[in-house]
């Protein structure tokens, strides 16, 4: 599990087959083989390691879902090393699991942050909650408006000099992740043998009655 709170800024060095290797300092510190690194938000686990850089193994389920193919040597990449066992969790809860690529539409300056507008498929946007949380390449960010195709998100001083977003343009694509509670809400509430209901959780309490 991450946080969404990038550590580092590697560099992309290069991709034989399925085998990826990315340059590192912080994150290959401590870095043991079978880690698991997030890598623009993927999370991947470490298969061996060099002098100052470490590779994994991409599946092509891996490469169909997000932009870790479109990767060119000298590229930088978000990394994150998964969360400890009694570490401040600073963003949200991340799995590392990116369930489709969306696309940079916008940059628009707004004082020392910048607002960063993103398309996003309908599968990703049904999920997207204004001031909830989404994962854009890894890095953990709060929703600041959203429509149907849309959402946006500020970027404040410390993201854009810490990550990799602030270097993209638009039309480039950002592996997406949504909120994983959501998904497990949603499922209760189909009532899949549960018979959980909106009804059922007003009359328990936890919804408020309409006044």
């Amino acid at each position: 599990m991450f946080t969404g709170i990038v550590e580092e800024v590697g560099t992309f060095q290069s991709r034989r087959g399925q085998r990826m290797t990315i340059a590192a300092q912080k994150v290959r510190e401590d870095a043991q083989e079978g880690d698991s690194i997030a890598i623009n938000g993927a999370c991947l686990t470490v298969v061996a390691l060099g002098k100052g850089v470490f590779s994994v193994d991409v599946m092509p389920e891996t490469l169909r879902l997000t932009n870790l193919g479109q990767l060119r040597r000298g590229n930088g990449v978000n990394l994150e090393r998964a969360v400890a066992v009694g570490q401040r969790l600073g963003g949200h809860f991340v799995q590392g699991h990116v369930e489709a690529t969306g696309k940079i539409v916008s940059f628009t300056p707004e004082k020392e942050a910048v607002i960063a507008r993103f398309w996003a498929p309908p599968q990703i946007m049904r999920y997207v909650v204004t001031k909830g949380f989404i994962a854009v390449d890894g890095i953990s960010l709060t929703v600041v408006e959203r429509n149907a195709d849309y959402f946006t998100v500020s970027l404040v001083s410390y993201t854009q000099e810490h990550t990799i977003l602030a270097q993209k343009k638009p039309g480039d694509l950002v592996n997406l992740e949504t909120d994983i509670l959501a998904k497990y809400v949603e499922q209760l509430l189909k009532g899949e043998g549960t018979g959980l209901t909106w009804e059922g959780l007003t009359r328990q309490g936890f919804i408020p009655q309409p006044s």
